[in-house]
């Protein structure tokens, strides 16, 4: 067998497999305890094959045999880890052959035969029947050889035999997804430390120990959990000047052994709990202390001792020490020392020439101080100790005066604003009537505290100085051409209408123009055969004759004569009419002037109407109203005066008969005013 101390390095390499090192010591034990070939059948039965020489290294077992007898195992070597064969054909027996002897040694110490879990599943099932199988067929002592041998005896008769635990439903893993345990009966499954079992009995599932309360983590740290188990994590940082331990707990960084200091030179890096200072090598000499950069700093022996001097004495600080200095007597305010120095004496303030108080005011001495008696108008200020003049304007605002108040040193006085002046009582205001200096061109009018120019009719007061009237000039201003109808002639304060010089006459309101009838007055020159016609500025003498073949009916109609045997006469107006007309250019367009038609309407009568002659500027036109019924139309304006002789045909159509009308428009056309 290898060297014993070979479980012991691995005890030190893995300390958490302690249990399992003890367990391959015994192993080690029990090894040497079955040198005979009889000790290792036993073994062969389980899962190890002798028939041929399996070799593992430092990390395996080293096996030499024949097909007949098995032969000693001359060297063992197991470390902590059970590792994977170099050979998947090989290294299975092996590994199952590690597992079994580990099994049989534990059996042999009287140790549980319930597997660790370091050792794996498949391992541990191994490990189990081994170490159940030694308990059932060899129950020996260790230091017992001759229990040995019959143990083999009997592991020779069992050889033969078929292996019960063939038939294990446990083999392989079974239904159980961590350990399984056949016993006879059922098969139970459980589960690893920090698993519980499934409500199916056959699956694992972590268990929180966080929330379970099964956890151990102190105060100040906060549980977290992990696959099969859980760890303690802390709340919160150790702060500087401290570093947290593999314990979870906080450590004090020693700055000054870690050299993480920054102490300088001349000073000594002293560490504290989670921090160092850095002393001054250089000690300073008694009345003064040392500063944080290690310079020395006077002490104030007056401030920092209680009563350093005797009664009587002041104490004045000194570098590095103090003195004391006999007290001398300090006279208040209103006191001053005498001449011997030796007690204080009343001062007069008001000895001339000093006037405390102010110029004019008295002045009276008292013990330590003095008080002042102001004049009228005055009052005495604590701060300033002396008289000041009273603002009586700020003190009674609006109460004084009417109007303005102004102070003055000691009173004041009252003023009026401009339009106003100062009453007898010398504080109210009354007003000033400027209307009796005559300050307006034309009238005046006082107001309170003003006045106000104002003009007469047809003048407007002056944007300059707002008391001149200047003339309104009516015939200029953007109504002028409305005021009147022709013409518009301006005057000193109004304005006159004219209208031309013939034809028409001012109307009373003085503004329009009247159109002159002088056919009615009598003043026109119109002969006696001739008939006067009014128009607008003017009049006409008219005169007519009937045609051939026509003969008068009225003043302004003829009639036709009978036709005989005049086959033309049948085809002449049976009437011709005179008409007079008269507008002026500015008529508005279009215009209906004439209506003609039929003086009684049969049913059935039919009417065209048309002009035929004096229309060739196109500015009329004829339009028909209804079948019996047509107008005349004015349709584009007359641009200046004129005289038109219009011709107007209307060709009436009855019971069969068309007889034809023509009227003679003799239209008159004057200017607009």
């Amino acid at each position: 067998m290898g060297d014993p101390s070979t479980s012991t390095k691995l005890k030190q390499s893995h300390p958490s497999s302690a249990p399992a090192m003890d367990l391959l010591e015994s192993s080690y034990a029990f090894l040497r305890m079955i040198r005979t070939e009889m000790g290792l059948f036993m073994y062969q039965g389980e899962c190890c094959p002798w028939d041929s020489a399996v070799t593992f290294g430092n990390t395996g077992v080293q096996v030499t045999g024949s097909n007949s007898v098995p032969h000693l195992m001359t060297r063992l070597e197991v470390p902590f880890l059970l590792l994977e064969p170099p050979s998947l054909s090989a290294g299975r027996d092996k590994r199952c052959c590690h597992c079994c002897l580990l099994g049989r040694a534990a059996q042999a110490q009287g140790q549980s035969c319930e597997y660790s879990l370091m050792v794996g599943y498949q391992c541990g099932l191994v490990f189990r029947a081994c170490c159940v199988k030694g308990q059932e067929t060899a129950e020996f002592a260790p230091g017992d050889v001759g229990d040995l041998q019959e143990a083999a005896k009997v592991s020779e008769i069992e050889e033969g035999q078929e292996d019960p635990y063939l038939n294990d439903r446990c083999r392989g893993g079974g239904p159980c997804k961590q350990q399984c345990r056949d016993t006879g009966e059922e098969v139970v499954c459980s589960c690893f430390v920090g698993y519980q079992l499934l409500p199916d009995g056959v699956s694992c599932e972590d268990i929180n120990e966080c929330i379970m309360g099964a956890q151990s983590c102190r105060l100040g740290e906060s549980c977290i959990n992990t696959v099969g188990s859980f760890r303690c994590q802390r709340d919160s940082s150790c702060g500087t000047g401290y570093e947290l331990t593999e314990g979870n707990d906080c450590k004090d960084i020693d700055e000054c052994e870690s050299g993480i200091h920054n102490c300088l030179p001349d000073f000594i890096c002293q560490n504290t709990l989670g921090s160092f200072r850095c002393r001054p090598k250089l000690q300073c000499k008694s009345g003064f202390i040392q500063d944080a950069l290690g310079n020395c700093i006077d002490i104030n022996e007056c401030l920092s001792i209680s009563a350093p001097c005797p009664v009587g004495q002041t104490c004045i600080n000194t570098e590095g020490s103090y003195t004391c200095q006999k007290n001398v007597p300090n006279c208040g305010r209103g006191y001053h020392l005498n001449e011997e120095g030796t007690r204080c004496v009343d001062v007069d303030e008001c000895l001339p020439p000093s006037e405390p108080c102010g110029p004019g005011h008295l002045c009276v001495n008292s013990p330590g101080s003095f008080r002042c008696e102001c004049k009228a108008g005055y009052y005495f200020d604590g701060i300033s100790r002396t008289c000041v003049d009273i603002n009586e304007c700020r003190r009674y605002p609006g109460r004084l005066c009417g109007h303005k108040c102004e102070n003055t040193p000691g009173s004041y006085y009252c003023s009026c604003t401009m339009g106003f002046r100062l009453s007898s009582d010398g504080r109210s205001c009354e007003d000033v009537n400027e209307c009796s200096s005559s300050p307006c061109s034309q009238e005046c009018a006082n107001v309170y505290g003003s006045y106000q120019c104002y003009c007469r009719r047809g003048y407007q007061l002056s944007d300059v100085d707002g008391v001149t009237c200047e003339d309104i000039d009516e015939c200029a201003l953007p109504t002028g051409g409305h005021i009147c109808s022709y013409r518009c002639l301006n005057i000193p304060g109004s304005f006159q209408c004219s209208c031309p010089s013939t034809g028409y006459r001012l109307a009373p309101n003085g503004r329009n123009c009247q159109d002159i009838d002088e056919c009615v007055t009598g003043i026109h020159n119109c002969s006696i055969n001739e008939t006067c016609f009014n128009i607008q500025g003017g009049f006409r003498c008219l005169a007519f004759e009937c045609p051939e073949n026509y003969r008068r009916s009225a003043d302004t109609r003829c009639e036709r004569l009978p036709c005989h045997e005049n086959q033309e006469c049948p085809k002449l107006p049976l009437r011709i009419t005179y008409y007079h007309l008269s507008f002026p250019t500015n008529i508005q367009v279009p215009a209906v002037v004439f209506r003609m038609g039929p003086s009684s309407a049969v049913p059935g009568d039919s009417m065209q109407l048309a002009i035929t002659g004096g229309n060739e500027e196109g500015f009329f036109t004829t339009q028909k109203v209804s079948h019996h019924s047509g107008v005349v139309a004015l349709t584009k304006p007359v641009p200046e005066p004129r005289d038109l002789l219009l011709t107007v045909r209307m060709e009436l159509s009855r019971h069969g008969t068309v007889s034809s009308f023509v009227a003679k428009l003799y239209i008159f056309v004057s200017a607009e005013l």
